[in-house]
């Protein structure tokens, strides 16, 4: 077995990547109607060619709750994976250009990376077919429900944050997605996200194996 360059060893040599959805003090809306989570209308996504992988290194998401006058209301922040479809068909949405996490390299990614979409996406497999995400695989998820014990309101969640930091990141190898959503039963006023992840050639990032 071959020893691949530790992720450390990839962030030095250029290979780090670092995406800011969200700008200062205005997070981003989309998601679906009146900002309610969608699986069609994630908040934003990394996807990932075929030839090539990354391993997610960081995620920290945070929702800004609106305001909820009923018991059971529901913010959600949801991290997570299309482990089989590659972002390709345009969707309305706001094109990211990923950080270099080596400052004196040029920004941008081999990843097609976007947030913010009002309009449904669709993913297409390595086969040609498409189709709405299957999120296959969970990252990451938190969600907070109110619950009066009396008649209120008003009620307002404090920000619900979901912070994603792996021991061990897995190999997300092409084509798949990589998708970040926030939302719940009420209206949301926006959310933020940071987005850290190496990415390269598959053949640099994964190690070996025998027969295939």
């Amino acid at each position: 077995m071959k020893n691949n360059p530790s992720i450390e060893e990839l962030i030095a040599a250029g290979y780090g990547r670092h995406m800011t959805v969200g700008g200062f003090s205005t997070g981003i809306a989309g998601g679906g109607v009146a900002a309610i989570i969608d699986i069609d209308q994630p908040r934003w996504i990394v996807s990932v060619p075929a030839g090539y992988a990354i391993r997610p290194i960081l995620v920290d998401m945070i929702a800004q709750p609106g305001v909820t006058t009923a018991d059971s209301d529901e913010t959600e922040v949801l991290l997570a994976v299309d482990s089989l479809a590659f972002w390709r068909v345009a969707a309305a949405s706001t094109d990211e250009t990923p950080t270099n996490m080596r400052t004196d390299l040029a920004q941008g990614s081999i990843c097609r990376c976007a947030s913010a979409f009002t309009a449904n996406i669709a993913l297409v497999t390595a086969e040609g077919a498409s189709a709405v995400p299957t999120l296959d695989m969970e990252l990451g998820r938190n969600l907070e429900m109110t619950d009066f014990n009396a008649t209120a309101t008003s009620i307002t969640f404090h920000a619900v944050r979901l912070l994603y930091e792996p021991e061990n990141p897995p190999y997300l190898v092409g084509p798949c997605s990589l998708l970040g959503y926030f939302g719940g039963t009420i209206a949301n006023v926006g959310g933020y996200a940071i987005v850290e992840w190496v990415e390269g050639p598959a053949a640099l990032l994964l190690p070996a194996i025998a027969g295939l």
